[in-house]
């Protein structure tokens, strides 16, 4: 899709989107790496009524957004699931994510929330979120310059 279809609003909301997602993980408590920790350790299960919340407004509004507009209103894409195969790569990709959110108590969202309350011990993480993203392309573009062509699970 090419961005000159999209609504001018579509960045601000983008931002503004981002900006309230952020705000809600800081003051729920979810920027705080402990405070995931110990929602994995089942001794605090906070966490389940934030993601809940969320994916129950996010469910009603795919919802009622899908049975009563025939387009995203600002892309004007049309709805559609995408179609990705589960394969080794989404396996690997898991439980990379799962081990290091464990290990650390950060995913992205939170580290970026996290360092917007001003733990900025998190840049830590975040070198090594984006280290980790950047072998990952690095392998993959390596992997489909000496075979020639990319694999399915690319």
């Amino acid at each position: 899709m090419s961005s000159d279809s999209r609504s001018p609003l579509f960045m601000p909301t983008i931002v503004l989107g981002g900006a309230l997602f952020g705000f809600g993980l800081a003051h729920s408590g979810m920027a705080r790496p402990e405070i995931v920790l110990d929602f994995l350790q089942l001794q605090d299960l906070g966490l389940v009524f934030v993601m809940g919340g969320a994916a129950a407004v996010t469910g009603t509004v795919i919802a009622l957004a899908t049975r009563y507009l025939d387009r995203a209103p600002l892309t004007n894409e049309r709805y559609g699931k995408r179609e990705k195969t589960f394969d080794r790569s989404v396996l690997i990709g898991g439980v990379v994510f799962g081990v290091g959110w464990g290990i650390s108590g950060l995913c992205p969202g939170s580290a970026y929330a996290s360092l917007g309350v001003g733990n900025f011990p998190i840049l830590i993480g975040l070198a090594g979120m984006f280290l980790g993203a950047y072998a990952q392309g690095y392998w993959r573009s390596y992997r489909e310059s000496t075979s020639g062509t990319a694999t399915p699970s690319d």
